[in-house]
């Protein structure tokens, strides 16, 4: 996936600036961006804050270290029940 030239930050002003009542196509002229990048944005990040965008972060990261101990724990019980199967 392509990484985008504005940070979440901006996408969230972006946004905001919309919804004080500026046009889309005056906000993609403005910013340099297509209009279906906009929409894209807009059911990604509408009705955000930026302290949302951070406790949205840290919530993914946490996911993701989650994820990782579930699945060393899975791993280390699969390899305790084939020992186990072996010695039966």
């Amino acid at each position: 996936m392509r990484k985008s030239k504005f940070t979440e930050t901006q996408i969230v002003s972006i946004l905001a600036q919309y919804e004080k009542g500026v046009k889309v196509i005056d906000l993609c002229r403005e910013h340099g961006i297509s209009q279906p990048t906009f929409y894209q944005w807009q059911r990604k990040y509408s009705g955000m804050e930026a302290s949302d965008l951070k406790k949205l972060k840290d919530m993914e990261s946490e996911l993701a270290q989650f994820k990782r101990i579930v699945a060393d724990l899975t791993l280390q019980n699969r390899i305790l029940k084939d020992v186990i199967e072996k010695k039966l």
